[in-house]
C-alpha cells in the first residue's frame, strides 16, 4: 500500500507510473507497471489512453523530468495545475492557452498535492522552451497537460512529479542532457519502492 496523503491510498499493483522516456525512469520502475509514452502531446493521449482501457489503474503518476526558470535544477516539483502553453488562438479573439469552442478552462486544476513538495504550475507543448519568460506557469514539460487530462476524464486520481532539469533557458538542452540521469534516483528516495511506501 502506497500512502499519497491522509485521504489517499493506493495498492502498488494498481498504480500506473507514467514516463515519457525510459531514462527517466532507470531501473528504479523495473518490477512495476509503468508506462513509456514517448514526447509530445500526441503521443502521451495515444498511449495512456490505450493503456488506460487495457489495466484500468486507479491512479496515473506522472514522473519525469522539466524545466524552470522559477524552481531550482534538482528540486521535485508537485504539478497540481496545467497549461497547454502552445495553444493559442488569440487571432479569434480567444485568450493566450484557451481552447476554442470547448468547456475546458485555461488553467487545467487535476492533480494531486503532496504536503512536503513544492506545488507549481506545469506548461506543456509541443516544443522543448528554451526563453522561458511568462509567469502563468513556472514548470515547463511536454506531456503533462495531456495526461491529466485524460486522467480527468477518465475520472481517475492523477499525481504528477516533475524533476527540474534544467532552466529552460539557453542551456537547457545541456542540462537536460547531464541532469536527466539523476531523475530516476530522486524517484528512488521519494518512492521507497521495495518496501512499498511513499515518503511524504
Amino acid at each position: 500500500m502506497i500512502k499519497i496523503n491522509n485521504d489517499h491510498q493506493f495498492l502498488i499493483e494498481n498504480i500506473l507510473f507514467v514516463f515519457a522516456l525510459e531514462i527517466e525512469a532507470g531501473e528504479i520502475f523495473n518490477s512495476h507497471n509503468c508506462l513509456f509514452t514517448g514526447i509530445g502531446k500526441v503521443n502521451a493521449s495515444y498511449e495512456l489512453t490505450k493503456t488506460i482501457h487495457q489495466k484500468k489503474p486507479g491512479l496515473i503518476v506522472n514522473l519525469g523530468t522539466a524545466g524552470s526558470s522559477y524552481f531550482s535544477k534538482g528540486d521535485v516539483v508537485c504539478c497540481t495545475q496545467f497549461v497547454q502553453r502552445d495553444m493559442d488562438v488569440r487571432g479569434l479573439g480567444y485568450a493566450l492557452y484557451e481552447t476554442p469552442f470547448s468547456n475546458v478552462p485555461l488553467v487545467l486544476n487535476y492533480g494531486m498535492p503532496i504536503g512536503e513538495f513544492p506545488m507549481g504550475i506545469c506548461g506543456t507543448g509541443d516544443n522543448f522552451e528554451m526563453e522561458h519568460n511568462t509567469t502563468q506557469y513556472n514548470v515547463v514539460d511536454m506531456e503533462a497537460y495531456a495526461l491529466a487530462t485524460i486522467a480527468k476524464k477518465e475520472n481517475i486520481p492523477f499525481l504528477c512529479l516533475k524533476y527540474i532539469s534544467d532552466g529552460a533557458d539557453e542551456s537547457a538542452a545541456e542540462d537536460w542532457s547531464v541532469l536527466v540521469h539523476k531523475a530516476s534516483l530522486a524517484f528512488g528516495k521519494i518512492f521507497q519502492i521495495n518496501d512499498t511506501i511513499f515518503t511524504q
